[in-house]
């Protein structure tokens, strides 16, 4: 189940790069100062919020991404910082739920019934029974240096999840201001043959990445940005934890 895990969390995370990587530079210039961000065009503003957002030292990442190599949706809520903790939970097609921590250099999961059911479809009912009865409801850990745990390990930190957004030449369009849960922001539309994109950035403070969204036809989804330098609660997990290193030694 761990390689399962992982892959769900590694294709949230691909997907958020890909959404974001489709910031491919600019419109004529605004002379004005009534708006927010007077006088730059929808490129430079994503660019501003590229920085910006790159430039946390931690956040919370929450959505629901559709991925046709993962043949379903991946549903992800995660508070991660650059020191490489992360704490939240993940969800594959809406079958169950699994919680994730990472602290230092060990990796916490525990699954609900649902979502061990749901990645266990392949295997007999026997083995899908076994593998419920030793791990649903139950903290397990690993270590984040181990083979198998590397992909997640790097999700967690903060500075390799965003690497991709870095370098962005974008040719988003200026769209209108608006509140997003409390927070004035701009909109910037981004084309890419079919596909079309919406980014909110803040438009008070730091120009912060505050929600992509992707109407592709192939791959839609939404993420949501808050919490920025934030503490994120990871903490390792108190009572018994199963050792899945030992387990599977």
């Amino acid at each position: 189940m761990r390689r399962t895990a992982l892959a769900a969390v590694c294709l949230a995370a691909a997907a958020t790069v890909s959404i974001t990587g489709c910031l491919p530079g600019g419109e004529p210039k605004e002379d004005t100062s009534k708006v927010p961000f007077a006088g730059l065009t929808g490129g430079e503003i994503a660019d501003k919020a590229v920085k910006a957002t790159t430039g946390a030292d931690s956040l919370r990442m929450k959505g629901e991404i559709t991925d046709e190599t993962a043949g379903g949706t991946v549903q992800l809520d995660m508070a991660m910082n650059k020191k490489g903790d992360c704490a939240g939970t993940m969800s594959m097609g809406g079958e169950g739920q699994a919680e994730l921590i990472k602290v230092g250099d060990t990796i916490y999961m525990k699954y609900d019934e649902a979502f061990l059911r749901a990645q266990s479809k392949d295997s007999s009912k026997e083995e899908a029974d076994m593998v419920v009865e030793m791990l649903a409801g139950k903290w397990t850990k690993t270590s984040a240096t181990a083979e198998d745990s590397k992909d997640i390990a790097s999700f967690c930190d903060l500075d390799e999840t965003l690497s991709e957004f870095e370098d962005t030449n974008s040719d988003a369009e200026r769209g209108k201001t608006t509140t997003l849960d409390g927070t004035p922001a701009i909109t910037l539309n981004e084309r890419d043959g079919k596909d079309r994109y919406t980014l909110y950035v803040a438009t008070e403070g730091k120009p912060y990445l505050l929600r992509v969204v992707s109407k592709s036809a192939k791959e839609p989804g939404e993420l949501t940005f808050t919490d920025y330098n934030k503490p994120v609660p990871a903490e390792a997990p108190k009572g018994k934890v199963i050792d899945l290193d030992e387990e599977w030694s």
